[in-house]
């Protein structure tokens, strides 16, 4: 079995229970968490875009993809445990992840001697691998999450990315190369990802 942050979601599923109750109980249903995730997702991409260099957004990435990745794990306990189950429930989730990840790795290019090719690449091999985790639904098998670089993976990566900018604006590191041939890395981590959700999926095993 391949490595992923993913295998780590139930123990944190275990923590989130006792504010998802609360939200449950204040009417907050799963499609309005979904909506919020990847709309303040976009305003924080945006802002990124608007102020490339800030030291305090490269920075406070890692908390909000903590954020983010709290809000997503949120709204499948909703959909779950409290009867919100609905197509468009599932739409709103596959579209949201792909739109918020598309729009936080973006600001990444902005970065001055950033590889272009680097982070395009990396975007489209991250909608890539997602599309193959939905289309093993069209073959009878549940959606794929197989590792080794799926969602929590590539968030792990961005944290980490946001710190090291935030450094090299302090302290003049010179980040740029080592962060374009790490995408160019985990671009090729996303082709063995894909093709194991796509065997995965092929083979019927559970997700």
């Amino acid at each position: 079995m391949a490595i992923s942050v993913y295998n780590l979601k139930p123990a944190f599923i275990g923590l989130l229970r006792p504010p998802t109750l609360a939200l449950a109980r204040a009417g907050v249903t799963a499609n309005q968490v979904t909506a919020a995730a990847c709309l303040l997702s976009v305003l924080y991409a945006g802002a990124l875009f608007y102020r490339p260099a800030s030291l305090l957004l490269w920075g406070l990435m890692p908390v909000w993809l903590f954020v983010r990745m709290a809000l997503n794990a949120i709204d499948g306990i909703l959909a779950r445990e409290f009867g919100q189950k609905s197509r468009l429930g599932a739409v709103l989730n596959e579209m949201g992840d792909v739109v918020a990840d598309a729009a936080l790795f973006a600001p990444l290019a902005l970065v001055p001697g950033m590889s272009i090719p680097a982070v395009a690449l990396f975007i489209w091999m991250a909608l890539l691998t997602e599309f193959a985790g939905v289309l093993a639904l069209l073959v009878d098998s549940p959606r794929r999450y197989d590792g080794p670089c799926g969602k929590s993976d590539r968030a792990f990566l961005l944290g980490l990315a946001g710190l090291l900018i935030a450094g090299a604006n302090v302290w003049g590191w010179a980040v740029a190369s080592v962060l374009s041939w790490g995408l160019y890395c985990c671009s090729a981590l996303m082709v063995w990802t894909a093709l194991n959700r796509l065997r995965n999926a092929l083979a019927g095993g559970a997700s």
